[in-house]
């Protein structure tokens, strides 16, 4: 099993949930409101970690309270701590979330905080913890500038890099040219390639757009209808499990730390995507973001219950 690295950002999720969602300058009633860890990164560190992979975190926190909620998380799973990095002057992120407990449907206004401050000095710090990864997996959630370094880097070491491109941010063609593999959802899809990704067709030329920029694995997310794989000329559709959601906020992250973790256990991309897919039902039928990511043991049983089952080479 290879070593593997998330690089990106931890905020504090303050979720509320209520019959729906406020329109324009309304104020609504709400039934359920709790405060947990999370952030992009956060989020797909804890779904690796928990699915069996060898991970670090490397983020920045601020010197608050609000600290404690990560490494409160991270002793009580055994995540390492060695590469958490600190804020003196900024405070530690936070994402507001609105959830309708009808739809499940949300809304999310996030704050990056000390995670949006890595500095140069930083990011060379983690040459040695790069170099001994096989892969490293960026979202768009901490600055630019530190995500094009790490790349850089990666590149220069043999890591490959893999980017969800969430939340939404233009990105350089230079920057994807140094990105083994994309996980965009439609809509981020539709935002970088100005196609509208609604089927396998749309999807096919979506993916032409990243390869052109020298990237070589597309898997585009299209919630409930699965995903899009392209990779070695192959191109399909991935189905989704259905289940019952209860809470959607967490299924992107959920599914970029399931194919993350699969990956480094040595599964292929087809494989590591119907890994990612049971992650994601599993942690849409539980409330909140990190708290909802499943364990091995859960995974394992619920691919069972639907006549799946990884590779040896997973295990």
């Amino acid at each position: 099993m290879g070593k593997v690295v998330v690089f990106g950002s931890f905020v504090v999720d303050l979720m509320a949930r209520s019959p729906r969602l406020p329109i324009d300058s309304e104020t609504v009633r709400g039934s359920l409101f709790k405060m947990g860890p999370g952030g992009k990164g956060f989020n797909q560190c804890v779904a690796a970690h928990k699915a069996g992979a060898d991970v670090i975190m490397v983020t920045k926190l601020g010197r608050d309270s609000f600290a404690d909620v990560a490494l409160d998380v991270m002793k009580e799973w055994g995540m390492p701590q060695d590469c958490l990095m600190f804020s003196d002057s900024v405070e530690t992120g936070i994402a507001l979330i609105l959830v309708d407990e009808k739809t499940s449907h949300n809304e999310i206004v996030i704050v990056p905080g000390a995670c949006d401050t890595i500095t140069p000095e930083e990011v060379a710090n983690m040459k040695e913890v790069i170099r001994e990864a096989e892969y490293v997996l960026l979202q768009l959630e901490v600055n630019q500038d530190a995500n094009e370094m790490i790349a850089e880097m990666a590149c220069e070491y043999g890591c490959k890099v893999i980017v969800n491109t969430a939340p939404y941010t233009p990105v350089t063609d230079e920057f994807l040219s140094k990105v083994y593999m994309v996980t965009p959802n439609e809509v981020e899809a539709k935002e970088i390639t100005g196609i509208h990704v609604v089927d396998l067709e749309s999807a096919k030329k979506a993916a032409e757009y990243f390869y052109k920029r020298g990237v070589q694995v597309v898997a585009i997310t299209l919630g409930s209808q699965g995903v899009f794989v392209s990779c070695d000329g192959k191109e399909k559709i991935i189905p989704a499990f259905e289940v019952n959601a209860i809470d959607t906020t967490g299924a992107g992250d959920a599914f970029n730390g399931g194919l993350l973790a699969a990956l480094s256990k040595g599964n292929d991309i087809w494989e590591g995507v119907r890994f990612a897919n049971a992650l994601a039902a599993l942690s849409v039928q539980r409330l909140g973001t990190t708290p909802a990511m499943p364990t091995m043991e859960e995974i394992e049983l619920f691919l069972g219950e639907h006549g799946e089952r990884l590779s040896p080479v997973a295990h």
